[in-house]
């Protein structure tokens, strides 16, 4: 395995073989063989374009034998920053395919994040688009390489820059004599890592998750098994293709590993991605909390027919159960909640889950080998129904990041099991998200747990968004203050919200203390709330505040 990573200990793999998890293929072997099996049939939809399986063979081959003209060898790293799109799918598997490790950066990332990527993995190469977003990306690679030393290519999907390489004529190059046995020998090992994914990154610069082909392939498989996919999936691309949740729980992977199609949404709003659901038939979609938000707060959703919506998934952050009620009547779909991490984990409800599973938990894990504890402080076993940190170790979640020795003591117990920070409960079987163990209130000793508040906050027929974070307080030492943001034309007091919460019958030290009236969130390029930003916005206006008082 590649220098820097830790493997799972022989006796872990060993078993893991014998009970099937590991398959011993790489990401293109799969891929390949659906190539086989639905060679005509639609693959990839983007726009008014539509890619077969044998079309998306044919590219991904030619690019691969380009792009190892170009001197990329196998196990080196390169930074994948490409929006989603086709040539994000046929460079990703390109990529793979001759066994140059992709580091899956997100859009929204910037030069900081980009330079600590490359300096980190000692990237060589760098895909970027032209412009998107009305930014220029090509200006940021250039300013980018005269501080990293590694950095030899960027590759440019649209018009390259100055010493850059455009994608398009890599991915016109004809067939040439010999391809077919280049391809052979830049075959990666299924042990090898095949990618790397980011940590969640909202308090500090994201670590990188190295995942090998056996293990993403039985994390895609799987998923998908949980989600129902089959060859006629229709599965609608709406978060970034590079976040883990997008790309493979179950995602565009999942899809392409049963002959499914992938349907590429040009944006998030309703306006775009309902139509999209009629004209293409999808059969299931997958967001955020903030998406499902602002889907349910539109009209547009009743003036489409979503008859072959079957499913629609939230992952990346906890769902509340009432706005979970409101995704199944509107849309006329199963809700189907999916939380896990891109070290491993994934947890899943059922379909066919009745709707207490449905409606308020967070799944069970989608494989026999997950090996799952609830811990307290001390890292001993709680009972079920008791709160604890979730650990877990298992056939598809990492021993290690990526070069990172000293944070890996610290994520990782000396048994193997990796520390997932999330506070939960368990019961029978099943897990219950309560937060972050530090999206956790300490009150003067009492803890509130932020999901839960917003949880109720969030049924207020008024609200549209909300998100509880601690504020410094001199006696208790935090207390909770809600961010909240108003349906249109509505307001909301604090002495009203309180009211509201009361008729919930929540104990009284659960209560916010202080309220604050936002137009939106700060979010994370993964589309999670930075909670730290607002901790530090209530910290600056309690500063000013107090300043002004003297």
């Amino acid at each position: 395995m590649l220098a820097g990573c830790t493997p799972w200990p022989s006796d872990f793999a060993a078993r893991y073989r014998e009970q099937g998890y590991w398959e011993d293929r790489t990401l293109w072997q799969m891929l390949e063989a659906t190539i086989a099996r639905r060679g005509a049939g639609v693959a990839l939809v983007s726009g008014d374009e539509r890619i077969t399986y044998d079309q998306l063979g044919e590219r991904i081959a030619r690019l691969a034998c380009a792009l190892a003209g170009t001197g990329l060898k196998p196990l080196d790293r390169v930074v994948l920053q490409l929006p989603n799109g086709p040539e994000f799918v046929y460079t990703f598997f390109a990529l793979v395919r001759i066994g140059v490790i992709p580091v899956m950066a997100l859009p929204p990332h910037r030069h900081t994040e980009i330079r600590h990527f490359i300096g980190h993995a000692r990237a060589v190469g760098y895909f970027i688009p032209d412009t998107h977003r009305n930014f220029d990306f090509r200006e940021m690679a250039h300013e980018v390489a005269l501080q990293a030393p590694t950095l030899t290519h960027v590759f440019v999907a649209g018009t390259p820059g100055r010493d850059q390489i455009g994608l398009a004529p890599l991915l016109e190059r004809p067939r040439l004599p010999g391809d077919d046995r280049l391809l052979e020998e830049r075959a990666p090992e299924p042990d090898e890592v095949a990618l790397m994914l980011l940590s969640g990154g909202t308090t500090a610069l994201p670590k990188l998750i190295p995942r090998t082909h056996n293990d993403y392939i039985y994390n895609t498989r799987q998923a998908g098994r949980v989600a129902g996919y089959g060859e006629d999936t229709v599965y609608l691309a709406i978060l970034p293709m590079a976040h883990n949740y997008t790309l493979a729980c179950p995602g565009i992977l999942a899809a392409f590993a049963n002959g499914g199609r992938v349907v590429i949404s040009p944006g998030t709003d309703a306006e775009t991605v309902f139509p999209l659901i009629e004209r293409e038939r999808v059969t299931l979609a997958s967001a955020a909390v903030p998406l499902v938000t602002n889907w349910l707060n539109s009209t547009v959703p009743e003036r489409c027919d979503l008859s072959s919506l079957r499913v629609m998934q939230n992952g990346g952050a906890r769902l509340a159960p009432a706005l979970r009620r409101q995704v199944e009547q509107r849309f006329g779909c199963i809700f189907q909640e999916d939380f896990g991490t891109a070290e491993g984990l994934l947890s899943i409800v059922r379909l066919d889950d009745d709707d207490e599973k449905r409606f308020n938990s967070s799944g069970c894990p989608i494989s026999p080998g997950d090996e799952i504890r609830v811990v307290d402080d001390l890292g001993r076993d709680v009972l079920d129904d008791e709160p604890g940190e979730l650990i877990v170790r298992g056939p598809y979640t990492i021993r290690g990041y990526y070069n990172a020795p000293e944070i890996n003591e610290q994520a990782f117990t000396a048994d193997g099991y990796y520390r997932m920070g999330d506070v939960v409960r368990r019961r029978d079987g099943y897990v219950y998200v309560e937060g972050r163990k530090k999206d956790l209130i300490n009150r003067g000793g009492e803890k509130i747990s932020c999901d839960e508040v917003e949880g109720y906050i969030l049924a207020h027929p008024g609200v549209k968004g909300a998100c509880l974070v601690a504020m410094p307080d001199p006696v208790y030492g935090e207390k909770a203050c809600a961010f909240v943001i108003p349906k249109p034309g509505e307001s909301i007091s604090f002495a009203e919200l309180v009211e509201f919460l009361l008729s919930q019958r929540i104990a009284k030290f659960k209560l916010p203390e202080r309220l604050e009236i936002v137009d939106e969130f700060p979010i994370s390029p993964a589309g999670k709330i930075l909670r730290r930003r607002l901790r530090e916005m209530i910290v600056e206006r309690i500063g000013a505040e107090a300043g002004a008082a003297g």
